[in-house]
């Protein structure tokens, strides 16, 4: 089967992230395999996420196949798009049509993309995984690898938060893949996800080369690391606040 819509949205995204001048920092792109099957885990801190990663995964000619929520399918253009891309809409009312998709294309050989923490977290830190990633990943048999981007979420994210200012950095780091282990269960492999990719997020931070330009503009570091964004317990309220102001919205 042929990508050719992939790789027009690909080169139409690689147009518009020239035009605002992005700076991309892709580290570990050597943990993605360049054949097989794969389930590639990340963050979930914008609305570009899945964008970035997909950016990365070029570099390796692998194009990822993400679970996205099945609304999103039903808009006009771009639910024509994501089908075409071979993406994999999630009803999370029952997702065990999803879930046995991904499985299909994983033993086609096709890598495809979760968001274990299924909605943007407010904090910037990673919330508690859902075990759909680790459930894949022992279920196929395949590698899990890791995905942290940073950054990202300065451009475009929750709670109006959005900037067109050029020249902004975005760092998306791959980390070891993680082999499952004979007799391991679904929540110890996703144990280990989170524990690698909190190591990964730290990394990333800490080696962003930017900072808040002024106090107006703290709200992007997580509080761990002298931000103004909420702690974890305050995003989790916020969290549940936005659901039932919306219901089951397009906000991730």
């Amino acid at each position: 089967m042929t990508d050719r819509t992939y790789r027009l949205v690909i080169t139409l995204f690689a147009g518009l992230f020239r035009l605002l001048g992005i700076r991309f920092d892709v580290r570990g792109i050597d943990n993605l395999p360049v054949e097989g099957g794969a389930v590639l885990a990340g963050n979930h801190i914008g609305f570009l996420d899945f964008t970035f990663v997909g950016y990365a995964a070029r570099q390796r000619d692998r194009r990822v196949r993400f679970m996205s929520k099945k609304s999103i399918f039903g808009l006009p253009v771009v639910g024509r798009a994501m089908r075409a891309m071979r993406h994999i809409p999630v009803d999370r009312r029952s997702g065990a049509v999803a879930y046995r998709q991904s499985l299909r294309l994983l033993d086609e050989g096709e890598i495809v993309g979760v968001f274990p923490e299924a909605t943007i977290s407010r904090s910037w830190l990673l919330k508690p995984f859902k075990r759909g990633a680790a459930g894949l990943s022992l279920a196929g048999n395949v590698p899990l690898v890791p995905v942290i981007v940073w950054g990202g979420h300065r451009i475009y994210t929750v709670d109006g938060h959005r900037s067109l200012r050029r020249g902004q950095h975005v760092t998306v780091l791959l980390g070891a893949p993680l082999q499952p282990v004979a007799g391991e269960s679904i929540d110890d492999l996703s144990d280990r996800l989170h524990t690698s990719m909190e190591a990964l997020l730290d990394e990333a931070i800490d080696s962003y080369p930017e900072q808040p330009r002024d106090d107006a503009d703290r709200w992007w570091p997580p509080s761990t690391k002298g931000g103004a964004a909420p702690d974890t317990e305050t995003a989790a309220r916020l969290d549940r606040e936005a659901l039932a102001r919306i219901g089951d919205s397009i906000e991730d």
